[in-house]
């Protein structure tokens, strides 16, 4: 069985890299509390040439 925080973890991932395939340029923030994530923010920049 998985614990809380290993399942928790796997979720935060999971978000990431759906996120990374969606970012051209720009940040990920995770904020933690406690030693879970709760929070995911996405900072997304549009480069004008």
């Amino acid at each position: 069985m998985v614990d809380k925080r290993t399942e928790n973890v796997n979720l935060a991932l999971d978000n990431v890299r759906q996120i990374l395939n969606t970012v051209s340029h720009g940040s990920i923030t995770l904020i933690i509390q406690n030693s879970y994530v709760v929070q995911i923010e996405k900072k997304e920049k549009i480069r004008l040439r």
